[in-house]
């Protein structure tokens, strides 16, 4: 808790530039804070503002928890995904999996496979591995759920002390919960997104 509340005291109170290049750690802090709120599992379809939008509080998906930890470091990946996707959007699999034929700021950063390709383009993509120890704090890993569903989470410091590994922070349907979950499904992917000045000036419409 004393981890969290410091968190909560930074981001109320840095400028915004503290956060011009991501340490993992600060990463990893967002995503240990998102275990404080109380989350419904709600995937639906909303309208909501951009830049800067966010579906109600209080309900979110997997995604929304990645999307969140992200945001509260300045980071706006509905603004750098959209961004991408519109001078990109044959690179993303919108129009194959969802028959979209144009970008939508609404729900596009909020699917994993969309975050799955901007991580590609724009971060590292890491080897899949079953050794845990190849997971680092402030990796991203997705995996997929029985009934082909595509999941994410954010790799944690924290660890589990049955099995060394490193916990993730994830919503699977209970809120954001932080979890022995490395290897409780099968990896589709591994990322590393520690973006910098640039990421940022793309958010803030700079050139």
């Amino acid at each position: 808790m004393k981890r969290i509340a410091k968190f909560v005291l930074i981001a109320l109170c840095g400028p915004a530039s503290v956060f011009a290049d991501v340490a993992p750690g600060r990463l990893v802090a967002a995503a240990i804070e998102r275990t404080a709120h109380k989350v419904i599992y709600d995937g639906r379809y909303y309208r909501i503002p951009y830049p800067g939008g966010d579906v109600p509080e209080g309900t979110g998906v997997c995604t929304d928890v990645v999307i969140r930890s992200y945001r509260a470091l300045g980071i706006d990946l509905q603004v750098l995904v959209h961004q991408d996707m519109a001078a990109n959007f044959s690179a993303y699999p919108s129009k194959r999996i969802w028959g979209l034929t144009r970008p939508d700021p609404n729900i596009d950063h909020r699917r994993v496979p969309n975050l799955q390709v901007f991580f590609k383009r724009h971060g590292q993509t890491l080897a899949v591995s079953d050794r845990a120890e190849a997971y680092k704090p402030g990796d991203v890993v997705t995996w997929m759920l029985p009934g082909n569903l595509p999941h994410i989470g954010i790799v944690t410091d924290e660890i589990a002390p049955a099995t060394k590994r490193h916990l993730v922070v994830h919503n699977i349907g209970q809120g954001p919960r932080l979890e022995d979950v490395l290897f409780a499904y099968p990896v589709t992917g591994h990322y590393r997104y520690l973006p910098g000045k640039y990421e940022h000036s793309l958010q803030a419409g700079q050139p």
